[in-house]
């Protein structure tokens, strides 16, 4: 089943006096479980992309369907209860609110669920998320009192505390330094092996990229090159901990 399709997809912009063709007409299908790359230059496309994926932004022509529906013209509430039923984020600058602790970042999506969610659940579901990233000693803490690679495990466990059949990561790993990347890679790639969530990241890094079960290049707008690829393996490059048992860097 596709998660995501694309038919036809354009994205203009006016700035000015200038038309800028952001996306010109991008087709692509994502099946369930795959866990896709999407790479290019500054400027190619794939931002937008991303936006309109995790429907931020609306196409200008075409049609995308989410898990089966059309989204590709439904006004802003309606996009934003999709987004926190249907989409986990997470971002290369992490996103937490620095004043509240790890906990209280993760409950956040769950404030705005549908029916209103009792604070005890919303608690219970952000300690399992955190606790499944290696975080049961750090619900307390701050973003400040925690290492890059811990604030990000508390940004993907917010993206995945809502139960969300996709994640959309963008740069994720930016901030990282390279033992951290890796690590975070495995988390993603274990998430899509062992929970079977489709993962879609947006990279400048090949090396980054290489850890997809499939690499997308987008160049001025279109794609240029759309490839299976047989992932890099975590194991290989570094002897790290499970993911479940690390509880820092």
């Amino acid at each position: 089943m596709s998660v995501i399709s694309l038919k036809g997809i354009k994205k203009i912009y006016q700035l000015g006096d200038n038309t800028v063709h952001a996306l010109r007409g991008v087709s692509l299908d994502i099946e369930e479980g795959e866990f896709v790359a999407i790479t290019g230059p500054s400027g190619s496309g794939k931002s937008t992309m991303m936006h309109i994926l995790g429907c931020l932004d609306s196409p200008s022509e075409g049609e995308y369907l989410l898990n089966g529906k059309d989204v590709s013209n439904l006004p802003p509430q309606e996009l934003a209860d999709i987004r926190n039923r249907q989409i986990g984020f997470v971002f290369q600058g992490f996103n937490l609110l620095p004043r509240t602790s790890a906990v209280e970042n993760v409950e956040l999506p769950l404030l705005y669920s549908r029916p209103v969610m009792p604070n005890g659940e919303r608690h219970n579901r952000a300690v399992a998320a955190l606790t499944s990233m290696g975080l049961a000693d750090r619900l307390d803490h701050h973003p400040s009192q925690l290492s890059g690679g811990q604030q990000q495990r508390v940004a993907i466990a917010r993206a995945l505390v809502n139960h969300p059949s996709l994640i959309l990561a963008d740069e994720p790993t930016g901030n990282l330094d390279s033992k951290t990347s890796i690590e975070v890679m495995r988390l993603l790639q274990e998430l899509r092996e062992k929970q079977g969530i489709t993962i879609v990241l947006i990279t400048h890094e090949p090396e980054i990229a290489a850890y997809g079960t499939r690499i997308i290049s987008v160049r001025d707008g279109v794609i240029i090159s759309d490839e299976k690829n047989i992932p890099r393996s975590v194991d290989i490059l570094e002897d790290l901990p499970p993911i479940a048992a690390a509880s820092g860097y």
